[in-house]
């Protein structure tokens, strides 16, 4: 048992260098979100909208891919999706730390955790599209409340979002996309 319990520590205290993560959005008060207060927002952002995925989730699930997403950054670093970013590398470093990550947990619960977030990167499941759609609709609905964000930062035109974003909320949640669309337009069209 203490080995079992030192290993999960070892993973948790791991796991706490996520809050030190900047992300390329900002938060409310204008300060760049950490890795971990994202994570937190899309856990939160699947308990209130699960009524709004397109076919059946298993709610709890969601939460534990999107509570687990992320924590790759730990070791690759947060690639911003307007960022200029090598897909192929930025992916092979995430599954590395993936596999470094969990497997500082006990080997069943480690493999299991390291399935779940290979689930959310395929995206091919409900549950995995449906959160994945969710870490696409967060950033936006953040860069609409402080007027533009990561939008300014980095040039975005409404023909770059509608390409980079678009098709991930569409398909896991096209109720959202057809909600927040319009919203984008309309800041992207100006006063």
């Amino acid at each position: 048992m203490t080995a079992r319990l030192d290993a999960q520590m070892a993973f948790l205290m791991e796991a706490d260098r996520l809050k030190a993560i900047t992300r390329a959005t900002r938060n409310h008060d204008g300060r760049f979100e950490n890795s971990a207060e994202h994570s937190w927002h899309l856990a939160l952002f699947a308990l209130v909208l699960a009524e709004h995925a397109p076919e059946e989730i298993d709610v709890a699930r969601v939460i534990r891919m999107l509570l687990i997403h992320d924590i790759v950054e730990i070791d690759a670093g947060d690639a911003p999706i307007f960022g200029e970013v090598d897909e192929a590398a930025t992916e092979a470093e995430e599954l590395a730390a993936a596999r470094r990550l969990f497997g500082l947990l006990p080997e069943a619960q480690g493999a299991e955790l390291l399935a779940l977030w290979l689930e959310f990167e395929a995206n091919e499941t409900p549950d995995a599209r449906f959160a994945k759609s969710l870490d696409r609709f967060q950033p936006p609905n953040m860069n609409l409340a402080i007027g533009g964000g990561s939008w300014s930062d980095y040039g975005v035109t409404l023909d770059v979002f509608e390409a980079k974003v678009g098709p991930k909320i569409r398909r896991g949640a096209p109720a959202l996309w057809s909600w927040i669309r319009p919203r984008v337009a309309s800041f992207f069209a100006g006063p």
